[in-house]
């Protein structure tokens, strides 16, 4: 499933840094603008103790989870709309991206240079923010006077034209369409067409030093400027060091610094629920693996990202959920226990659903 989370910020705020710790990639991070130029593509594997524990029950000889898709895209910088800097390819880049992850600087570092001249969270975020409002501004703008001759022609929905024109009241108020269209009662998918900047789903990534991880009240005001977005914070220097170690190694070092969880490893959970994402298991004597699939899909379209075979000639599906398959020990005991359900089509997978298909060829 090829949904992918684009990196952006400003200049010099980390995205490299965080992009090479995520990947493990050799991409360039310099202290300039602009070293990253075009767009770097990474997939991540999604964090998920489940499948050791699965592989354990079945006699699995490998494990594969689900993962995650990160792209690094070159910096922006005020005046990205109208084509300042690498803006017209940062759009074009960002716009292929399912959500966005906007990364901000909040550490001081007189060797990095801040292409503002200053370390100042809510204005970047601002900076950002008013460029993509403004991207958007132009594409509404630009699909109205056609929508309106479409409309007038009977060639298209004047619902689809309100809809677009309620978002352009929602931007010319200098807000995003995520943020805006609650209160305007606007239905994203009403715009989708138009692959609007500002109607992605947000995550929010804040670049800080130890002293801004340890304290909690700095965090929440950082917080509260993105709210209701998440919020993660991580330390991209420290994240790149920790993926060298090994994994005893990153675990004493995490502790060491009062961590249970790697920034990276919340960043990729994070982002997969922000995509609407949720995973299935199978397991069996060769591999235990995670599917991926979208949150409310059945079961049916669950099999079809095995094969399309599956999804065709869907019969029914054998399903235990992941702890009472622990809790029993094996397929057989859940089995005895009733502990396994016969679903058939209309049923609606849930994360963490362990699942056997039968179907006709």
């Amino acid at each position: 499933m090829a949904l992918t989370i684009g990196i952006v910020g400003l200049p010099n705020v980390g995205k490299s840094t965080l992009f090479n710790a995520l990947t493990r990639a050799e991409v360039l991070a310099a202290n300039y603008p602009f070293a990253t130029i075009e767009p770097n593509v990474g997939v991540v594997p999604l964090p998920d103790a489940r499948l050791g524990q699965l592989a354990e029950v079945f006699g699995s000889e490998r494990e594969v989870p689900a993962t995650v898709s990160f792209v690094d895209i070159a910096g922006i910088v005020k005046g990205a709309s109208e084509g300042e800097g690498l803006g017209n390819a940062f759009l074009a880049n960002i716009r292929e991206a399912d959500a966005i992850c906007q990364m901000t600087r909040g550490f001081e570092d007189p060797d990095v240079i801040h292409v503002d001249g200053k370390v100042d969270a809510a204005s970047d975020i601002e900076t950002i923010n008013t460029e993509l409002i403004l991207a958007d501004l132009q594409t509404v703008e630009k699909a109205i006077p056609r929508l309106e001759k479409e409309v007038r022609a009977k060639k298209a929905d004047p619902n689809f034209l309100a809809a677009v024109q309620a978002a352009k009241e929602i931007l010319e108020s200098g807000k995003a369409l995520s943020a805006g269209a609650p209160a305007a009662k606007l239905d994203l998918a009403d715009v989708k067409e138009l692959n609007l900047l500002t109607a992605k789903p947000f995550i929010y990534v804040f670049n800080v030093d130890d002293a801004v991880l340890a304290d909690d009240s700095k965090k929440a005001a950082l917080a509260a400027q993105v709210a209701p977005a998440e919020a993660i914070f991580l330390d991209a220097k420290f994240e790149a060091e920790l993926v060298e170690l090994t994994e005893e190694e990153a675990r004493e070092m995490l502790a060491e610094n009062g961590q249970d969880e790697s920034g990276l490893d919340q960043l990729a959970r994070v982002g997969f629920d922000t995509l609407g994402l949720q995973t299935y298991l199978t397991a069996g004597p060769k591999e235990a693996r995670a599917w991926t699939i979208h949150k409310g899909w059945t079961a049916p379209q669950a099999a079809g990202v095995i094969h399309t075979d599956f999804e065709r000639g869907f019969i029914k599906a054998e399903v235990v959920h992941f702890h009472d398959l622990l809790e029993t020990g094996s397929m057989s005991e859940a089995k005895a226990k009733g502990k396994v359900r016969i679903e058939g089509k209309d049923y609606v997978m849930q994360d963490g659903d362990v699942v056997e298909f039968r179907f006709n060829v």
